[in-house]
């Protein structure tokens, strides 16, 4: 094992930045724990100013060379990138579990090969780029022209996964990368790191530094060689982020916070509307997606409630490793406070715990998935993203009292929605506010669809072509009919 190294789940894991192809440590460290169980897993080196410099230069002498590439060419390198996820993945997806405490089942089945898809995905996409647009007198040829440093900032809750999300289409874009991942979380981006070298991305292609965000990430996105920004995470530190790329006119692409509704109409099918809404705690609540405004018909509200107590059996409480588990910690002691703090909150104010309400037996950092019922409008646990398994109960008496609870928020990320009668569903869906809203479905994302959110859930979209829209710069030649001739 290499001297800035440690064991996680068995697997060796780099604690360094990795930039220029080298492994670069820093003086500076900062602590890695698993909220499973309070394990210290690894003291990771942290970036600053310095780092974060010499990862962009790497970055810029490599651009031209991978710009040159062409998509065909770049096709080549990320398909052989997203295969050596698909090898790693047994390495993957136990670290990512020990760093996050998200559910190991969920990785090895879900997370890690859909990381693997989003390279392989946007590779083959990138190659039907471009059109041409014929009109009186000129033909437009429209280019998708690779831009330059893609800075991104990836969050805690699904961090390798959501980080391929952005590299995928940056890189089959011809941008180069400079990656800062979460601290709370930052071990499987390095283990993305080695990866990457292995399927033969040049060196330079795809930098990491590891850090404190105000610090590391500060320096990042306020650089002014960066050419585009794009950051998942919460809306108050995308305001800052916003600031620092205003100063250079960077282009950002936010994918923010929510308080999604999740509506269920009297004739919709309560069973499978139950269980959706018992799925709401997966991953302990700490998604952004998550419908955590429970807005139900009143003809049909103490069935569904009776139904999603019942699904609440399958949510297991406990350790992430353990199959059965479906809901395992949240990611650290001061998030737990935060979490902690709502609920006490609500209790004080009149709220009623149907459920749960407090600490869980299983350790530290497990919270009781939690049922809310006497929740006012103007409460923050009506308004305010809690970001953990926590539910609000709300009825309602006609499709529009149920639309105007539905947008009394200050986000607009996703919603869903469950009814059998298809045009009053729909007439239901097209009014509500959501950059996403699922019809009796949940948490369905399609590379090839857009992706992002409304108001303050976040500014641009991610998916598909709209992807390329953000990282590449988009030109025009139009040529003079016949003059050519």
């Amino acid at each position: 094992m290499s001297a800035n190294a440690t064991k996680v789940a068995g697997v060796e894991v780099s604690t360094d930045h990795w930039i220029g192809g080298q492994r670069v440590a820093s003086n500076e460290r900062f602590s890695v724990h698993s909220p499973i169980d309070g394990t210290h897993l690894a003291d990771v080196s942290a970036g600053g100013e310095s780092e974060v410099a010499a990862a962009v230069d790497a970055a810029r002498t490599a651009f031209p060379a991978w710009a040159a590439l062409g998509p065909q060419g770049r096709a080549k390198l990320l398909r052989r990138f997203a295969e050596e996820i698909t090898k790693r993945a047994e390495d993957i997806a136990p670290v990512e579990t020990a760093d996050n405490g998200s559910l190991l089942i969920g990785n090895k089945m879900a997370m890690i090969p859909r990381a693997s898809h989003n390279i392989a995905f946007f590779a083959e996409r990138a190659l039907e780029l471009g059109e041409t647009i014929d009109s009186e007198h000129v033909t437009n040829h429209v280019r998708y022209e690779p831009s330059g440093v893609a800075a991104l900032v990836t969050p805690w809750n699904a961090p390798f996964m959501l980080t391929t999300w952005k590299v995928g289409p940056a890189l089959a874009a011809g941008s180069t990368i400079v990656l800062k991942p979460p601290e709370w979380a930052p071990l499987s981006c390095s283990l993305l790191a080695e990866i990457s070298a292995a399927a033969g991305l040049p060196d330079g292609v795809l930098n990491v530094v590891q850090g404190i965000g105000e610090v590391a990430g500060a320096s990042l996105v306020a650089h002014p060689d960066v050419a585009r920004i794009s950051f998942t995470g919460s809306t108050a530190t995308a305001r800052a982020i916003g600031h620092a790329a205003a100063e250079n006119l960077t282009p950002v692409s936010f994918e923010l916070g929510g308080k999604s509704p999740f509506i269920v109409l009297g004739d919709a099918d309560l069973d499978a509307a139950a269980k959706t809404v018992a799925n709401q705690y997966m991953g302990a609540g700490q998604v952004c997606l998550a419908g955590t405004r429970v807005i139900v018909e009143a003809s049909v509200a103490d069935e569904l409630q009776a139904k999603v107590r019942e699904a609440l059996g399958a949510m297991v409480v406990g350790d992430p490793r353990e199959k059965t588990t479906r809901v395992g910690p949240l990611i650290h002691p001061d998030h737990f406070t935060r979490v902690e703090g709502f609920v006490e909150r609500a209790k004080q104010a009149g709220g009623r715990p149907v459920w749960g309400g407090g600490r869980h037996e299983a350790g530290d950092l497990y919270f009781q998935p939690t049922l809310f019922e006497g929740i006012e409008r103007d409460h923050e646990l009506f308004r305010k993203e809690v970001f953990g398994p926590v539910l609000s109960w709300h009825t309602f008496s006609s499709d529009e009292e149920a639309i105007e609870l539905a947008n009394d928020q200050e986000y607009g990320l996703a919603a869903t929605l469950f009814g059998r009668d298809e045009a009053r569903a729909m007439a239901v869906a097209d009014r509500v506010v959501a950059g996403t809203t699922w019809v009796n479905c949940f948490f369905i994302r399609d590379l090839a669809a857009p992706f992002g959110g409304a108001r303050n859930s976040g500014i641009g979209r991610e998916g598909g072509i709209w992807s390329f829209d953000f990282f590449c710069d988009i030109k025009n030649v139009a040529v003079k009919k016949d003059s050519f001739a």
